[in-house]
């Protein structure tokens, strides 16, 4: 007695025919490689990003040290200092005087060299600063105080366009 065909077909297992497990694999490889390849932008995200951080500290750093000095000449030499990551930072400033009294533009120039890298970071700031120990000219101050002293009176109607400084209408 031969078995029916349709307890043949029960009886044998199903299985996946190779070509679905190929495929199978081929999908389970891609989306590992995806995944793989994000978790490495990831992490190279934080390392960007912690990278520019201590960039921008010793940015912050070397600006202080211009801020913070009262004396115009050492600012004009310029400086130089190791960072906390052990890289090199270079600083150089121009300042220019502005038409306000003990008020100076400064050009902030500043180079964080890394062996690991071809070429430094480079930041170039412009500001405005206040420092009456920057004064060179005591002559040209006085001026310049003069000169805002006329245009605060002529604003307030007290002195004629023209008049020397500090007469009265």
């Amino acid at each position: 007695m031969h078995p029916r065909p349709e307890q043949a077909s029960r009886g044998r297992a199903r299985a996946f025919t190779l070509l679905e497990v190929l495929m199978a694999m081929a999908l389970f490889a891609m989306a590992a490689v995806m995944l793989a390849s994000a978790y490495l932008n990831v992490l190279n995200s934080y390392e960007t990003a912690g990278r520019a951080a201590q960039l921008n500290e010793d940015f912050a750093f070397a600006r202080q040290l211009v801020l913070n000095e009262p004396d115009r000449k050492k600012v004009e030499e310029g400086g130089e200092f190791a960072t906390a990551a052990g890289h090199r930072a270079r600083w150089s400033v121009e300042i220019a005087s502005t038409n306000v009294a003990d008020v100076f533009r400064v050009g902030f120039t500043c180079e964080i060299s890394d062996p690991a890298r071809p070429e430094p970071d480079r930041v170039t700031q412009s500001f405005v600063v206040m420092r009456p120990t920057w004064v060179i000219d005591a002559a040209e101050r006085g001026k310049l105080k003069e000169d805002a002293k006329t245009r605060i009176l002529e604003l307030q109607g007290k002195l004629k366009a023209g008049q020397p400084g500090g007469a009265t209408r």
